[in-house]
């Protein structure tokens, strides 16, 4: 089990668990998202290979239309 902040939140996911299992679990689409990961942007293509870890900090930040 690994124990992570989610937009300040603390939770906790199965072991190797990616970045991607994260947002699919939340229904949350990954195309319209910018993700921070322990301070740093993570770009898109790494979304399915970067496995969460104990005590990583991640902020999902989604893009919404609107006027």
């Amino acid at each position: 089990m690994a124990k992570i902040q989610l937009n300040g939140k603390k939770i906790t996911l199965e072991n190797k668990t990616s970045v991607l299992n994260l947002l699919v679990k939340y229904k949350i689409d990954y195309l319209k998202v910018a993700i921070e990961l322990n301070g740093k942007i993570l770009p898109k293509m790494k979304f399915k290979k970067r496995l969460l870890k104990n005590k990583d900090k991640l902020e999902v930040v989604q893009f919404i239309g609107g006027g």
